[in-house]
């Protein structure tokens, strides 16, 4: 566990002097920003027409997801392969360290970082719980954080298995988006144009499906928590896979 964290910090303080790491921030906190504003401004100038309604949180949710597909590529794609690339990975895998800790400990220094977006973006259900009586339902909040969690995982964990196979940072990033696209949009889309059985395979690996139709939504189902930890866990099989093959090389 010591190996993991280290690897982690080391991992999560490198995000801090990297441009890339300061670009995604930008990106996801300037849309997320933008959309809050105008969802608060939105509701404030027409609370009489809305009968009350209150600022919806999803656009914000679902911006935070959308640019979470585009930004991970870029986030995971030195996490191994620039190890590789460098030299440096013959020196780690000398060292007492296995090879899932290391693949672990560089997936939760990813993780760290994105956390520390979510937390910023805490701000806005505080700010409009604020605004409106007898307050907003925070367990749809935390049910949507934990859908953006899981989701986190599954991207991070998945693009640092992809830079486990390659020492070049394009081809990494690349692979990795295209992988993401792929979950995100086309796996469900033969769900709309078949019908049974296969319909509800497609509809089930749908990342979209069990964010949006459930933990986006304030309902926690097993099977999307089960969904989720899968992925996770696959792309820690396979990163420790593809470092265990550089081991024999």
């Amino acid at each position: 566990m010591r190996n993991i964290w280290t690897i982690a910090k080391k991992e999560y303080d490198q995000y801090f002097i990297s441009p890339v790491a300061y670009v995604v921030a930008f990106a996801i906190l300037l849309t997320t920003g933008v959309l809050f504003g105008l969802n608060m401004f939105f509701y404030t100038q027409n609370a009489f027409q809305n009968f009350g309604a209150v600022p919806n949180f999803a656009p914000i949710s679902g911006s935070f997801t959308f640019l979470l597909v585009l930004s991970a590529p870029a986030l995971t794609m030195r996490l191994i392969s620039d190890e590789a690339r460098m030299g440096t990975l013959e020196l780690l895998l000398t060292a007492p360290i296995r090879d899932f800790e290391l693949v672990i400990g560089k997936w939760l220094g990813a993780m760290l970082y994105i956390l520390s977006l979510l937390a910023v973006t805490l701000v806005y259900p505080i700010v409009i719980s604020r605004f409106v009586t007898p307050g907003i339902d925070w367990n749809v909040i935390l049910t949507s954080y934990l859908g953006m969690i899981l989701l986190a995982g599954v991207f991070l964990s998945l693009g640092t298995a992809v830079s486990a196979m390659f020492t070049n940072q394009i081809t990494a990033f690349f692979v990795s988006l295209a992988l993401f696209v792929t979950l995100w949009w086309l796996v469900g889309f033969p769900a709309s144009v078949i019908t049974g059985d296969a319909a509800r395979l497609f509809e089930y690996l749908d990342l979209k499906t069990h964010f949006y139709g459930a933990l986006d939504s304030g309902v926690i189902n097993l099977s999307s928590l089960v969904y989720y930890a899968s992925l996770i866990a696959l792309g820690f099989f396979t990163g420790t896979t593809a470092v265990e093959m550089r081991r024999w090389r």
